[in-house]
């Protein structure tokens, strides 16, 4: 057999790749349920990057002693982008909150709470488990999953959300094959989250001695606060985030909230790859909303407890992303949007994952299934229609965040559309049947930390950058969808029936929300849609003072994404490495600063690998161990 060298996708790499997504999807569910850590809450991945990097070792020995068994560059990138993909289905903030949504409000409903009487009825049976016989064993463990019983009662509801799931991301797919060539080869954006993998594919990765001071650094970190964990006699390297608040008793400075100090090695390797202007923006915005909090305690607002309506604010700033990055990309989307009803039969898209024709109908498709699936459920369409124009826009927002400058955090935590929407419109016009199932999408909507589509849009950035088939990594990333769901939604069942099930807490919010809609009607609330509307003018404004003035330093994404809660754990560490760049551009130059960068990927690697390393240590002895990620 010849070797070969030329990168691209084989039915080797994606075989490998699916294996390993099984794996990585198991090891998922049992950090949940061990609490060792929660990999899918930042843009990259470490139970990813730590399984690329045992590979790309063991890649090393082949290409020395078994050459013809060794892995292309671009197999390994494949398989990077399959595991990427399937871990946004056992995410935080998918699998493992349908699961425990799927059967929620019947095991936690009681006398005083009345949920039998307030939405029980609107719950479809076929999307739902409501047999307490099945589900004692789910809840309290020490069952196991493989009776027919465990196994008829969940079967419907898992196969039925995962058709949902699969219509969701394949619309997503469509979205991304229409901006890739806007994003990737027109506007050349910068995709910094994929500069790790990428290098780590390189050889000569390996042999940089920078890189292995930063791995070093940030593993010994890890170790001694590991250490510390397990003995508090050893003293820890800032392990834990200490919180500023406590010195700030008295009014108004008390309003300033949670406000943690802690300096993680991952984030200020990940931000050294950050635009100077966003990791500026990142933590100057941040201090910008606790200065609101303070400034709305002050002047005694008490009327409006909420104020200022930070998610608020934020999702108007998201909405306010996406409508740029489409004007931004008019003339292209008119393009493909001629192309796709034969206007324009010039257009070529044979580079692209799919042709835009088949993209536009797969849209169509795709929402057909999903409005059909909601419609059958109990939702009106134009309730359907509006839950899904925004929440692709804030998809279309988040990709363009991770294409353009690289963000480690974009949660807009429970800032999704069924809360916009109940805000805005109130609960009488919406009724019963759409507030419940308004609460069953709360799933993909807590959060989007993990979310997919930027995920899809870095793995094609990545087909780009090594010349691999586009469409064969397509085919990779389908597979891993469809096992990513399958394998994550097996694996909590398994677990849960084992040990007990774990994050009901996370869908309890979206079905105390239900419970106080549906207690009495709530209007709209009219300070929540002006903070809305103030976020999306703001962004607006932002975004024109940049387009005019070329020294003006505050990004709009920054203004976005450091109102969430993931930012109060980062901001430091952005600032340190906003800190680093700048006085190393200022000082050192564009050469200093490329010698530097290996360093910062050193510390992204180490800290990952120390992480997983007290991960699976912990998994193995079931027992909690130290996480450097929250």
């Amino acid at each position: 057999m010849k070797f070969q060298r030329h990168p691209d996708v084989t039915l080797r790499s994606i075989a490998l790749g699916s294996i390993l997504a099984c794996v990585n999807c198991y090891w998922i569910i049992l950090m949940l349920f061990w609490n060792q850590g929660h990999p899918t809450v930042i843009s990259l991945f470490f139970n990813v990057i730590f399984t690329l990097f045992i590979l790309s070792l063991i890649n090393l020995l082949l290409r020395r002693y078994f050459k013809t068994l060794s892995l292309t560059r671009g197999e390994l990138l494949t398989i990077y982008v399959m595991l990427s993909v399937a871990s946004t289905m056992g995410a935080q903030d998918m699998i493992q909150v349908l699961i425990p949504t799927i059967p929620h409000p019947f095991w936690f409903a009681t006398p005083e709470n009345e949920w039998s009487d307030l939405f029980w009825r609107y719950i479809p049976k076929w999307l739902s488990v409501s047999d307490k016989a099945v589900l004692k064993g789910y809840f309290m463990g020490e069952s196991t999953l493989y009776t027919s019983k465990h196994i008829k009662a969940w079967l419907t509801p898992i196969l039925s959300w995962s058709l949902f799931i699969f219509a969701l991301i394949f619309v997503m797919l469509c979205l991304t094959t229409i901006f890739r060539r806007r994003w990737v080869e027109e506007e050349k954006l910068s995709y910094p989250i994929i500069q790790l993998p990428l290098e780590m594919t390189e050889p000569s990765f390996f042999k940089n001695r920078l890189m292995w001071l930063g791995f070093t650094t940030a593993c010994l970190i890890d170790l001694v606060n590991g250490l510390h964990y397990l003995f508090p006699a050893v003293p820890g390297l800032g392990g834990e985030p200490f919180d500023v608040s406590v010195f700030f008793t008295r009014k108004p400075w008390n309003a300033i909230g949670w406000t943690p100090m802690g300096v993680y090695p991952f984030v200020v390797g990940l931000g050294f790859f950050i635009p100077l202007d966003l990791s500026f923006s990142c933590w100057v915005f941040y201090l910008f909303w606790k200065w609101q909090r303070v400034a709305s305690s002050f002047l005694g607002l008490r009327s409006l407890p909420r104020l200022p309506y930070i998610e608020e604010q934020s999702f108007g700033a998201y909405i306010a992303l996406c409508l740029v990055a489409l004007w931004m990309s008019r003339r292209h989307l008119m393009r493909v949007a001629k192309g796709i009803i034969g206007i324009e039969r010039t257009l070529d898209d044979s580079s692209e994952p799919m042709p835009y024709r088949w993209a536009g109908i797969g849209i169509i498709l795709g929402m057909g299934f999903i409005s059909g699936f909601c419609y059958r459920a109990g939702m009106s369409l134009w309730v359907v229609l509006l839950f899904f124009v925004i929440y692709y826009a804030l998809s279309i927002a988040i990709a363009r965040i991770r294409a353009e400058l690289g963000s480690p955090i974009h949660d807009l935590p429970i800032g999704g559309p069924g809360r916009i929407i109940s805000e805005s419109l109130g609960t009488k016009r919406l009724g019963a049947a759409n507030l419940t199932m308004l609460a069953y999408l709360f799933f993909f909507n807590r959060g989007y930390r993990g979310h997919p589509m930027p995920h899809q849009l870095e793995g094609f950035k990545i087909a780009e950058r090594t010349g691999m088939n586009s469409r064969k990594l397509l085919i990779g990333m389908l597979i891993a969808v469809v096992l990513g769901v399958y394998v994550s939604s097996w694996a909590f069942l398994h677990c849960s029936y084992e040990l007990g099930a774990t994050a009901n807490w996370r869908p309890r919010a979206a079905f105390l929300r239900l419970q106080r809609q549906l207690s009495g009607h709530i209007p709209p609330d009219l300070p929540a849609v002006g903070a809305m509307i103030g976020g999306l003018s703001f962004t607006l404004f932002l975004t024109m003072i940049r387009m005019r003035f070329l020294w003006w330093k505050l990004h709009p994404a920054g203004y976005a994404v450091s109102g969430t809660w993931g930012m109060n754990h980062y901001w430091l560490s952005i600032f340190t490495s906003w800190a680093l760049k700048s006085v190393i551009l200022k000082h050192g130059g564009l050469k200093t600063y490329r010698k530097a960068v290996p360093f910062f990927l050193g510390l992204i690697l180490g800290e990952f690998f120390a992480g997983s390393m007290w991960a699976i240590i912990g998994i193995i002895l079931k027992k909690p161990m130290y996480k450097f990620l929250w």
